[in-house]
């Protein structure tokens, strides 16, 4: 990719590894997709930072090696129907398209979804499927899904998303209160879930009917 941003991509692939991320088709989405489509322009120069960026709204680009850690947990080939909850700047939807054959991203707010479809369209990505929703009632007419990936706070885990999952399917989601959450990936199993703390985190509020209010 001749953006002049290959160097920076490098450097984060870097840290990346360095932090523990291993799987070769994450490293390799990240070394593929240009971020600095999915920041504001006036923040391109730190697009391949390993940190969270605002993005308008009161929202905010993840924190790359969380995202990749999301991603990593979801054990994508390639073949699965995938959800996302938290459509963003965008960038892990573009993500999400090198790792699974299908993509819904649903997004609250209307103007970020906007946003990303543009970024996506200037990334030459068109796959995604992008809706503006309540994410946290999932998206009943593709379900089930074989992974799904939240990218807000929750107080728990949305019933209706555990509901949409296949037998097996994966679920990564921040629970937590509004200062703190643990990046937790849960597995529906014949008996309800199974779950395994990833991480520490810290991510805005999931609002919706089975997350935060809207005040």
């Amino acid at each position: 990719m001749t953006d002049g941003y290959a160097g920076y991509r490098a450097q984060l692939l870097e840290t990346l590894r360095a932090k523990g991320i291993r799987d070769l088709a994450v490293l390799r989405a990240v070394a593929t997709v240009p971020r600095h489509l999915f920041v504001p322009e006036y923040l391109s120069h730190r697009a391949y930072d390993d940190a969270a960026l605002p993005i308008g709204n009161g929202q905010t680009i993840s924190q790359p090696w969380i995202q990749a850690r999301t991603l990593e947990a979801m054990q994508l080939t390639g073949r699965e129907t995938v959800l996302e909850v938290g459509t963003g700047s965008g960038y892990q939807t573009a993500l999400l398209a090198q790792l699974a054959e299908t993509v819904v991203s649903i997004e609250r707010v209307r103007a970020l979804s906007d946003a990303a479809r543009a970024a996506l369209e200037r990334a030459g990505i068109r796959g995604p499927m992008l809706l503006v929703s309540d994410g946290t009632l999932g998206w009943q007419p593709l379900a089930p899904y074989d992974a799904i990936a939240v990218s807000a706070a929750s107080p728990d885990v949305p019933e209706p998303l555990v509901r949409q999952l296949v037998p097996g399917g994966r679920l990564v989601i921040p629970i937590g209160d509004l200062d703190h959450q643990v990046l937790t990936l849960v597995r529906r199993t014949q008996d309800g879930m199974e779950r395994t703390n990833l991480a520490d985190a810290r991510f805005v509020p999931l609002i919706g009917e089975h997350g935060w209010g809207e005040k």
